[in-house]
């Protein structure tokens, strides 16, 4: 069961055009609390409302916010849109989306037909923290690429809950999003991955695409219970569609879990058991120790052999001006820049493929 309270709506902003951020009267005390106009309508001052408390009150670091449920001066309400696929299926919030693969999509016909991606750089990434520089890294080097984000269901399911998704289509970084599995509120809806990747190839006409859950990340300290395992099974995704599979890592030494440090272990994992085809590994040239730390987990875990690997400079500065857009945990291009300087050494490998492909 979850954690529900009532309170009362006192002031309501906008996120984007499908959240809105109240502070809510609750207990007393005025608390925030997300509301997803899609699910549950839009809200206004004074309404009140249902939220879902549990996530803060167990503390959590990411994901800890309130969530409306139910608006009881609006409680009735038909189902809007077009589509028969339900997401979020069998639970009290299904909605119903029109997904691309569809008989009633304008591109049905497409995806039908659609089989192979034919070469496409496919980026298996692990933290959606890592989207946003990966696309200002590949935008600099190559300003009229098309890159697409597929995003799964590993995280949040609303694509509208990522404020860095909504700044990356205003600035044209990213050329639309499909919203895979049980994710949705993309520009596109996809079934699962692999239609996702088909209709950023087919649909949306993109050179590359980024294949990563949106925010929030779950692990719980073993080595196969974290949801950044499907970084590895998005690598075998992209291959089977006759992509070219390449893996961002989780790279940091400002990490102060041991497990995190240099390559992450959810990394480590993921390419050592997820990934079942080869896979390039685009890393960036750091300093003499942290290389020494990365060479050194790379040959104890007999990567070498498994997938390619690739090395890139990226000058210290070369994010300058976007620090908005970089961050991590908490952590910042100054205080984490190994972070950063991975997703560009991806965005630079990403970059020398489409060159060649021509």
């Amino acid at each position: 069961m979850y954690s529900r309270r009532i309170g009362e709506v006192k002031r309501v902003s906008r996120q984007s055009a499908k959240c809105e951020i109240l502070e809510v009267l609750c207990e007393g005390r005025i608390c925030r609390a997300y509301n997803f106009i899609p699910l549950t309508g839009p809200a206004t001052a004074g309404d009140r409302i249902v939220i879902n408390t549990t996530a803060v009150e167990l503390n959590l670091g990411s994901g800890g916010y309130h969530f409306v449920c139910l608006n009881l001066n609006n409680p009735e309400r038909s189902s809007r849109g077009q589509g028969h696929i339900m997401k979020l299926r069998y639970t009290p919030l299904q909605l119903r989306v029109r997904a691309v693969e569809e008989e009633t999509s304008p591109y049905h016909a497409v995806m039908k037909e659609a089989d192979n991606i034919s070469g496409m750089p496919v980026i298996a990434a692990e933290l959606h923290s890592m989207l946003a520089p990966f696309a200002l890294a590949l935008k600099k080097k190559l300003p009229k690429v098309r890159l697409a984000y597929v995003m799964t269901d590993g995280g949040a399911l609303p694509a509208f809950f990522s404020r860095t998704l909504a700044v990356l289509k205003a600035r044209e970084l990213i050329c639309g999003t499909v919203t895979t599995g049980h994710a949705f509120g993309g520009d596109l809806e996809a079934v699962n991955v692999y239609s996702g990747l088909l209709a950023a190839r087919h649909v949306l006409k993109a050179d590359a695409a980024v294949a990563s859950m949106g925010p929030g990340v779950v692990g719980t300290g073993t080595r196969f219970g974290f949801s950044g395992l499907e970084m590895g099974e998005n690598l075998n995704r992209a291959a089977v569609l006759g992509g070219r599979p390449v893996a961002l890592p989780r790279l940091s030494f400002a990490d102060r879990r041991a497990r995190h440090r240099g390559i992450s272990h959810h990394t480590l994992t993921a390419l050592l058991k997820a990934a079942l085809v080869s896979a390039d590994v685009p890393l960036p040239l750091l300093g003499e120790a942290e290389n020494a730390v990365i060479c050194e987990q790379l040959a104890a875990g007999g990567l070498v052999e498994k997938h390619k690997f690739f090395r890139y400079y990226v000058a210290p500065d070369f994010f300058c001006g976007e620090e908005s857009l970089c961050n991590t945990m908490g952590r910042g291009l100054k205080s984490d820049p190994a972070f950063f300087a991975a997703a560009a050494a991806c965005a630079l490998h990403t970059a020398a493929v489409l060159e060649k492909q021509g």
